[in-house]
């Protein structure tokens, strides 16, 4: 995996960059999930009872931003029906249709299970939050924009399946499509008069209506019939979730970054050495050039260029070059390389000198 020089391979550049990219990716999530968790639990919980009316008087604007209310599901006019369940009123209704099949995978060579919905329908009717016992002398709190709310608790009250008839002749043509339908599904929901909710959002105080909607802040809004404390546990849980994914990966990412500033400082203390090598051997030909000056002899020119005692003894190809002695040319590195233009040695041919 590693690339020329010091640099790193491009391998390791593109699992370095995308690797930083999920961990960034992550910790977004993370963040977003972790401040969603803290909002909840910073919540102001408040109670559907008569001091209601006077905790909203004394907030600022008459508003809570971000507030919690438990209470039972009530219509304020009319109610919705079940369309197949007597009996059965709510003030959220949806009607989803969807079509199940089986789509030949030509990758995988395998029939795989697909869905889609062909239809959907969600009728509301205007309901409030009152508290479980009517005669309690409490207030009720009117929800606005439900379908809004990022956790909006329906309850399955019908649901049917509705398997297609095939003649010989579609099966065929189904098989040679590489689609079978398996049949329809339908599906009732609702929200049902007397559940029990936990409505989280802003709680403002409108003339003499009290009324729980989306809040303006950038956090969720929630309808849901699980109670507050377990809504929080799933957040918290969630963010933790997110967050051992980001730390997982950052560790990913710094090993790679650990390797990579590896390579590089390793290259570094080679290149250092070889420079030093350089230096020595640049000092080494200065100091024979002056005893061979000083000698008046012809020692220099026959001198091996390696340990510049010996005389020169091999002949390396393909490149011909005469620098080397016999003792040097056996200690050179593998793979065996020229030391004067770095080409590869294939083959050695002794000198004699008559």
């Amino acid at each position: 995996m590693e690339g020329g020089g010091g640099r790193p391979s491009a391998a390791q550049a593109v699992l370095l960059v995308a690797s930083t990219a999920v961990t960034a990716l992550l910790y977004s999530v993370y963040r977003q999930k972790a401040r969603v968790a803290r909002g909840l639990e910073g919540a102001r919980r408040v109670r559907l009872d008569g001091d209601l009316r006077a905790v909203l008087l004394e907030a600022p604007g008459r508003c809570v931003p971000y507030a919690v209310i438990e209470g039972v599901v009530r219509s304020v006019k009319e109610t919705l029906s079940s369309q197949f369940v007597e009996n059965c009123k709510g003030v959220v209704q949806r009607l989803t249709l969807q079509e199940h099949k089986m789509v030949w995978n030509r990758t995988t060579h395998l029939w795989n299970d697909y869905e889609k919905v062909i239809h959907q329908r969600t009728n509301t009717a205007p309901f409030e939050l009152g508290p479980a016992e009517e005669g309690a002398g409490g207030v009720a709190v009117r929800v606005l924009k439900p379908l809004e709310a990022a956790e909006l608790s329906l309850e399955t009250v019908y649901e049917k399946f509705h398997p297609s008839v095939q003649s010989f002749t579609d099966a065929i043509g189904h098989y040679i499509s590489g689609e079978r339908p398996k049949g329809i599904q339908e599906t009732e929901q609702m929200l049902r008069v007397g559940t029990a909710l936990t409505g989280v959002g802003e709680l403002v105080l409108d003339a003499s209506t009290i009324k729980l909607q989306p809040p303006k802040q950038a956090m969720p809004y929630y309808l849901s019939t699980s109670d507050f404390h377990s809504l929080l546990q799933r957040q918290e849980a969630s963010a933790r979730f997110w967050k051992t994914l980001t730390v997982l990966f950052g560790f990913a990412t710094c090993a790679i970054l650990f390797l990579v500033l590896r390579k590089q400082y390793r290259h570094h203390l080679e290149r250092r050495q070889l420079r030093q090598m350089e230096e020595e051997f640049r000092q080494a030909q200065e100091r024979l050039l002056r005893e061979v000056k000083a000698e008046g002899g012809e020692t220099l020119k026959n001198a091996c260029v390696v340990c510049l005692s010996n005389p020169k003894a091999c002949v390396f190809l393909e490149c011909g070059h005469v620098c080397s002695c016999h003792q040097c040319y056996q200690a050179l590195p593998q793979p065996r390389k020229c030391p004067i233009c770095r080409q590869g040695i294939s083959r050695v041919v002794p000198l004699y000198n008559s």
